[in-house]
């Protein structure tokens, strides 16, 4: 049972498409993720579905709207609400943290893309915790650390700070398109290699997974989906500290490995 608190933890999570929504072993292990962790008292959440430099924030009105960033699902998908509370606050937050001119652009109107809005949905289902999203302003894994870093403090204001993204996300060289598909090699490499060097705390050799990562391009042929994994661990209250995996397997033979930073 979950418990109102200061202190959240940081997460790196699949987010998975719309039809998450419906896949009952999934949505019960992000349930269950959610239910154990400390309610928090605002959620600032990066996807993958957001790159956009300079660093900018999205709409903080309450019942900020969804964005429909896909196609050819299930006409339901497209009829799913997410209305969260006002989040001002914490974009006034998020903007102290960075450093003096780093500029944060506050979008009026930008909703809340897939990324953010269908794992949150299962994982706080009743939207009423303030959400606000942060895009993906560079894809240097280093940078992306230090902006992890300096958000950091907000984890001692309660809020849960998640990267959302695809541990493995190598969608154009995909021949099995069943939601239990076996795993390419490329797949299972890459996952655990990646695993193996958090579990080490070696995040200079992750960092450098463009050049030693097993099953390279093919698991990432374009980078944002990993992205949002280098600001979890930037946030870290214990740099180099080995995180927790928190959910394994694979979907449609995509790598799902969730983690939490302590």
């Amino acid at each position: 049972m979950s418990t109102d608190t200061d202190r959240m933890p940081a997460l790196f999570l699949g987010h998975g498409a719309p039809p998450l929504l419906d896949d009952r072993l999934w949505t019960a292990q992000l349930s269950a993720w959610a239910g154990e962790l400390p309610k928090p008292k605002a959620i600032l959440i990066v996807s993958a579905h957001w790159e956009q430099a300079p660093m900018s924030l999205s709409a903080t009105d309450a019942a900020t709207p969804l964005i429909y960033d896909f196609g050819g699902f299930d006409p339901k998908y497209f009829r799913e609400t997410y209305a969260t509370p006002d989040a001002s606050a914490l974009a006034k937050l998020v903007t102290s943290l960075m450093p003096d001119g780093m500029s944060v652009h506050q979008h009026k109107s930008r909703g809340l893309d897939h990324g953010a809005w269908v794992p949150l949905k299962v994982m706080y289902p009743k939207a009423d915790i303030p959400v606000l999203q942060l895009s993906i302003p560079t894809h240097d894994p280093a940078a992306l650390m230090e902006i992890g870093r300096r958000l950091q403090p907000l984890r001692d204001a309660g809020v849960l700070i998640i990267g959302s993204g695809f541990l493995t996300h190598g969608l154009p060289y995909l021949r099995d398109w069943s939601t239990d598909a076996v795993p390419p090699g490329w797949s299972v490499d890459f996952d655990l290699w990646a695993t193996e060097a958090m579990a080490r705390g070696d995040l200079d050799t992750l960092m450098d997974y463009r050049n030693q990562a097993p099953g390279m391009p093919y698991a990432h042929p374009t980078v944002e989906h990993l992205s949002p994994l280098f600001i979890a661990l930037g946030a870290a209250s214990v740099p180099d500290s080995a995180p927790s995996v928190t959910i394994d397997g694979y979907f449609y033979g995509l790598a799902k490995r969730s983690i939490q930073v302590a």
